[in-house]
């Protein structure tokens, strides 16, 4: 019998993690993680389904009130109509007539679809008891596509064009599992290079990380460069010359000032340097990647859509895709990010730095693994160690990988009392 959406509750959830300076950079020296989480109920007593969109404090409460307007869409639909051809969900929830007003498709709206959006994949893999990637991994290549929203994008990739690029991993679907199941998914981990540790916060960081098993290390920059160098300094010494370093300036620099800056920071090796710049700005993007070259660009966290990203990769301003699971509108535009990136041979390393978002990542790149890159060379999915015992089903870590999730859903319901301890 079919399962309707009869209900549905929205809750502004705030980490005080400012206190500790855990998540600070050189643009948000002060972020308290937050997640607008939104809950699906149904007229099946047991089915619910959970979503959230990632802020850093202050403007929570917007994005809170956007999901109730977008919820509301949803009540008297059944799960199955949605999801028989999954973009009519994506549709529905960005297309409205009216709310496209206060978008169309980025901004807070954009935020809140997709946490609605996350919801609604969520309720339906729990119908299925299988956990998202599941979901889009026992998918043909022509209902991965019918997932996925190609206005604005067929000038770069047809419908025709993705069904041909995912037939040619179809047969080997389930070896590429089987194998992520017995070594787990390659991560990169900020935890230790928050701009307001100490060095000695750093250093002892690093170590404990690197005997984790990672050996993928990224560094906050921009503040001061007399401050980055030492700080780069102490943070190579202690991975070691063979580990990778990422640095990321949280768009804090004008373009000469990037160009300027990131070949100061060279003798570092930056494995890639994230968001130099404003994060809508592509042809400075492009033009920091000439200057700077071999060393890469990375961007795509406050990416808002598919368009964006397209235009980003066909003007070649990136060399890594850093899609965010709640930026983009939900599953159904990740889909679509995926593919652009494989069409263009563009890595993708998500971004995975807040609450929730780590549970979210891993299910994203092990669809990019299993059905649409078919590899992981030059592919690692950042990690962060915080707040993961607030959700029921927490990311499972081995020697720095992700290992696949098991439980149904998407994996972002948060326990009852992270709820009543921080529900404002």
């Amino acid at each position: 019998m079919p399962i309707k959406i009869t209900a549905f509750e929205a809750f502004d959830i705030r980490f005080p993690t400012s206190q500790h300076l855990d998540g600070s950079d050189a643009m948000n020296p002060d972020p308290d993680y937050s997640a607008a989480y939104v809950v699906l109920h149904t007229d099946s007593a047991d089915r619910c389904g959970y979503g959230m969109t990632f802020t850093i404090g202050r403007g929570n409460e917007i994005c809170v009130a956007a999901i109730r307007s977008l919820a509301t869409l949803l009540i008297g639909q059944t799960v199955e109509s949605l999801m028989a051809e999954p973009v009519t969900l994506y549709r529905k929830l960005t297309g409205d007539s009216q709310l496209r007003w206060v978008g169309p498709e980025k901004g807070v709206i954009h935020l809140a679809a997709a946490a609605v959006i996350n919801a609604v994949w969520d309720l339906w893999a729990r119908i299925l008891n299988k956990p998202v990637w599941q979901v889009i991994c026992d998918m043909s290549p022509e209902q991965f596509v019918a997932s996925v929203d190609f206005r604005y994008l067929t000038d770069a990739l047809t419908p025709n064009q993705a069904v041909e690029l995912l037939d040619r991993h179809t047969a080997t679907r389930a070896k590429r599992i089987e194998e992520l199941r017995g070594i787990g998914y390659p991560s990169y981990t900020t935890s230790a290079g928050w701009l307001g540790y100490s060095d000695e916060a750093l250093k002892q960081k690093c170590i404990d990380l690197k005997a984790r098993g990672w050996r993928h290390f990224k560094i906050k920059v921009g503040r001061d460069l007399d401050d980055d160098r030492r700080r780069c300094r102490v943070l190579r010494r202690e991975m070691g010359d063979d580990a990778h370093m990422m640095i990321d300036a949280n768009q804090v620099w004008d373009v000469p000032q990037a160009i300027e800056w990131i070949r100061e920071l060279a003798p570092f090796r930056p494995w890639f340097v994230e968001e130099p710049t404003s994060p809508d700005d592509i042809l400075g993007h492009r033009a920091i990647v000439e200057a700077v070259k071999p060393i890469r660009i990375a961007t795509g966290e406050m990416c808002h859509n598919r368009i964006m990203f397209k235009q980003f990769m066909q003007c070649g301003a990136l060399q890594v895709c850093q899609l965010d699971c709640c930026r983009l509108g939900g599953v159904n535009e990740v889909m679509a990010v995926l593919l652009l990136a494989t069409r263009f041979g563009i890595p993708v390393c998500p971004h995975a730095g807040g609450v929730g978002l780590c549970e979210h990542v891993q299910h994203a790149s092990i669809v990019d693994y299993v059905c649409v890159s078919a590899s992981m060379d030059d592919r690692v999915a950042e990690y962060s160690d915080h707040l993961h015992e607030h959700v029921c089903d927490p990311v499972v870590m081995k020697h720095g990988r992700y290992m696949p999730p098991s439980a149904a859903g998407y994996s972002v319901q948060f326990t009852e009392a992270a709820l009543m301890q921080f529900t404002r």
